[in-house]
């Protein structure tokens, strides 16, 4: 859980939700209350004179430019005008765009300037511009600069939401001067993309944050109960003769790698060392479109995935760390169907590689890595977006050897490999659009292929209360199963589709919602489905208010009915309420809320592993969940998120066992010493008792105990502990230069209880299962990250990795904490040490020195 209020909260402290599918609609309670503010213009005012960087607005072309001010509070009291005033002046020349913001303010006292890495405002005043270059109200660019100098930016899209994983090169200084402090920007045509128009209007935002009393301030105002936060900015007019300039630049790098891995096979090294060189490559290939590509790319240094034990029949999503592919991503988001993580991912035979008898596995690469990526991706003056991406990945092999003879054999588990997306999204009037995306996956040799199609569009009225939503989606997949001539794959083709229609603007919302997915729909070769097969309808409502009362600043509480069956055949699936509440008070900021599920008997079919799907079911009794939560003020010095849970589940009558119940608990301090130094902790505890669910690692014919079962669905009945420990230390030497430490230990035990046999029909029967199936498991990593920005795009990083887990199973398993924590320490590790340089190199600046 994030305790510090960063620019990645924005969207949710405003409440312009981008990032949802469907807009939470709120029902003004005048008929004026869901209307956007009057739009206000800005005039820019184009200069010939030199514009010296510093901090300090002192050039006299910046006092003859017209002033925007008088912002309107945004958080935590809608409406009010700032006291404190802010001053904003834009200017433009043949290469750039000026920006001067003078912030008035009380005391030097009265303004926090901690220092954090990028795209983290931290303990600190900000000040923001926001471009709408196209001014279509749906997309734009924002650039914010904290009072440390700590730059931040973001990309803003319906698809995307607030996305600050994009970064430009654009320069800032700020300084304090007297009561106030002065930012100045200096924001390069090459970090954005507009048209060709000899005159031209873009949207445009200010806002200013102060840290002190927790305010948030807008030039133009933006009402929290319109839904859309594009279509809420203001105007930028006087721009006249600005060409489009040649984007282009190579961003090469150099890395040498050291690592050890203690559990290499006999006969390999155990130390390696590797040296590898690359480039990022981004030319805008018009005024409207780019082109990003990275040749032969190295991601050992992006963060440890958090390993976790998985009892559960859907795979583990893991968030993606990878720049390249988290960067203007907003495109290929598109109705879900991109999972960034299948690009380089686990080879699809990997877990198919077995020894012959007298073999053992020398080498069984995880990872696939890649050739080449590349993205072009832009949107015309008329409002339409188009985004291709193409990925290469060569042949990847495992080794066998011969343990008599030391003869080696590869084993193919990747074949060469083609990913690639199309994406065609068009913007139309009152913030709505309608896109159509393409993921295909094309594999050389003997496995499939696969292919998935969908269009998606939204109709939202004129006043922007009302929107009507939906896609329709087809997958197919051709080939055979992966080294093989005979068997085929057993989902050729599926379809998806869905229909919303809700408010989306007011004090009130809602939204009804249908969906069905079909019992072959997959699209999982380059997205990510949890589980196909299903009929799910939901309504949703939600109550704001945004002003303060009694003794809060808001309150919010929603509320959604979903009702879930089985596609094919048609058989119930479950039934949920959900109602949910938060609040700030006034005076503390102390945020606190509550999440309350009743959910009636339900049929689990997936949790059987058995397909297709309709036979078997596990049913779910009845249960009661509530989980309450309260977060600290984020400006103290000391602040303590935690979150406690409980979920209670009705007896299963059929057999004679306790109740299934959960608890939960997490604590979140942080400890701000200074600007400088940071401590944050981070600890997660769940307790599952008496849960019923298929037993982990299935039935093995090599296993005795297994013999008499074999065939069967075997359950059992188990509690399980987990424990998640997350400590971080964060060193920030300057605006440019940070030291990041990350240890995190993860330990979770499954202990049985009792096993019985599931029948058809969701039947079960105890048996007298004998193995010991009880399984503990640990991982352990660290990530320690020296970074320093010495130039614009120009980075050195330093990173250490230490990586272990184990697996202890049957009577090895243990539940103690201390013991299992004791074990991974002391297991051997991998570790690695990495240096890497990139250097930023744009063509624009060469040709001027040159």
């Amino acid at each position: 859980m994030k305790t510090t209020l960063t620019l990645r909260l924005v969207g949710l402290l405003l409440g312009f939700g981008l990032a949802l599918p469907q807009a939470h609609a709120q029902t003004p309670a005048t008929p004026t209350a869901a209307t956007a503010a009057t739009q206000r213009q800005l005039q820019a005012l184009r200069t010939g004179e030199a514009i010296k960087l510093d901090g300090v607005l002192d050039e006299p072309v910046w006092q003859q430019a017209q002033v925007a001010s008088d912002f309107i509070q945004n958080r935590p009291k809608p409406g009010p005008h700032e006291r404190h005033k802010t001053e904003v002046r834009v200017l433009y020349d043949d290469a750039a765009l000026y920006v001067g913001a003078i912030m008035h303010d009380v005391s030097l006292d009265s303004i926090p300037k901690e220092l954090t890495a990028r795209d983290n405002s931290g303990n600190s005043d900000f000040f923001g511009i926001f471009l709408d270059t196209y001014h279509d109200k749906l997309n734009g660019y924002g650039f914010i600069v904290t009072t440390g100098g700590v730059q931040m930016d973001a990309r803003y899209s319906p698809a995307g939401g607030e996305d600050f994983n994009w970064n430009a090169v654009w320069d800032s200084r700020t300084s304090l001067q007297g009561t106030d402090w002065v930012a100045e920007m200096r924001i390069p045509y090459s970090a954005i993309r507009f048209g060709t128009a000899d005159v031209q209007e873009w949207g445009l935002q200010f806002m200013r944050q102060r840290r002190r009393e927790n305010q948030g301030f807008f030039w133009n105002d933006v009402k929290p109960e319109v839904n859309g936060f594009v279509n809420q900015w203001g105007l930028l007019t006087g721009l006249q003769g600005l060409k489009p300039p040649l984007r282009l630049s190579l961003t090469p790098y150099v890395s040498g790698y050291v690592n050890h891995n203690p559990l290499s096979p006999d006969g390999a090294r155990r130390t390696t060392t590797s040296f590898n060189g690359g480039a990022d490559v981004k030319w805008g290939i018009n005024e409207s479109f780019t082109l990003d590509a990275t040749l032969v790319p190295d991601f050992g240094q992006v963060q440890s995935d958090n390993q976790v034990l998985n009892l559960s029949p859907f795979e583990v999503q893991f968030a993606e760390n990878r720049q390249f592919f988290t960067e203007g991503t907003e495109l290929f988001s598109k109705g879900n169907l991109f999972y960034t993580r299948r690009v380089g991912a686990q080879p699809i035979g990997y877990g198919s590689v077995s020894a012959g008898r007298g073999e053992k596995i020398l080498r069984n690469p995880a990872e696939t890595r890649l050739l080449n990526a590349t993205k072009i991706s832009g949107r015309t003056n008329k409002g339409l977006g188009v985004g291709l991406f193409n990925a290469l990945s060569n042949d990847v092999y495992a080794t066998l050897q011969d343990s008599a003879t030391g003869a080696k054999r590869d084993v193919l588990t990747q074949p060469f490999s083609n990913y690639s997306i199309a994406v065609l999204d068009q913007s139309l009037k009152n913030n709505s659009y309608v896109s159509l995306i393409n993921t295909n996956v094309t594999r050389w040799g003997r496995t499939y292929d696969a292919n998935v199609t969908g269009g998606l569009f939204r109709f939202n009225d004129k006043k922007n209360a009302y929107a009507l939503d939906g896609s329709v989606v087809y997958s197919r997949r051709r080939g055979t199963v992966f080294g093989s001539d005979t068997t085929r794959i057993d989902d050729p083709n599926g379809f998806k589709y869905t229909v919303g229609l809700g408010k989306i603007s007011g004090k009130i919302t809602w939204g009804l919602n249908h969906r069905i997915e079909s019992d072959h729909y997959n699209p999982n070769d380059l997205g990510i489905l949890f589980g196909n097969n299903n009929i799910t309808q939901s309504f949703d409502a939600g109550y704001h208010l945004y002003k303060p009362f009694w003794k809060v600043n808001n309150l919010h509480v929603f509320g959604q009915v979903t009702h879930s069956l089985l596609y094919r055949p048609t058989r119930y699936q479950s039934v949920d309420y959900y109602l949910g509440a938060n609040t700030t008070f006034t005076k503390s900021f102390l945020q606190l809320g509550f999440d309350f599920n009743v959910d009636p008997a339900n049929n689990d079919f997936y949790e059987p592993r058995q397909y297709p799907l309709g036979q078997y079911w596990v049913r779910v009794p009845g249960s009661t969940s509530l989980v309450f939560f309260i977060n600290m003020d984020p400006r103290k010095k000391f602040q303590l998120n935690w979150n406690v849970g409980s979920r209670q589940y009705a007896e299963d009558e059929r057999l004679d066992r306790p109740r299934r119940t959960r608890y939960s608990f997490g604590a979140y301090p942080r400890y701000r010493v200074n600007d400088h130094l940071t401590f944050r902790y981070n600890i997660d505890w769940s307790y599952d008792g008496n849960q019923i669910g298929y037993v982990n690692g299935g039935l093995k014919r090599d296993e005795p105990l297994d013999h008499d079962f074999m065939g069967q669905v075997i359950l059992g009945r188990r509690n399980v502990a987990t424990v998640s420990n997350v400590a971080q230390v964060i060193y920030t030497f300057t605006n440019r230069m940070s030291f990041t430490f990350r240890a995190r230990h993860y330990t979770s035990c499954v202990r049985y209880q009792d096993f019985a046999r599931l029948k058809p029909g969701g039947e079960e029967e105890l048996v007298n299962y004998q193995r010991n199936r009880d399984n503990t498991f640990n991982a352990f990593n660290i990530d320690a990250v020296y970074s320093w920005w010495f130039a614009p795009g120009s980075q050195v990083s330093v990173v250490w990795k230490n990586a272990g887990s184990t697996s202890l199973l049957a009577n090895q398993a243990t539940p103690l904490y201390f013991d299992n924590l004791s074990n991974t320490i002391n297991t051997p590790h991998s570790n690695s040490v990495s240096v890497k340089l990139i250097y930023y190199l744009d063509y624009l600046a060469l040709r001027k020195k040159r």
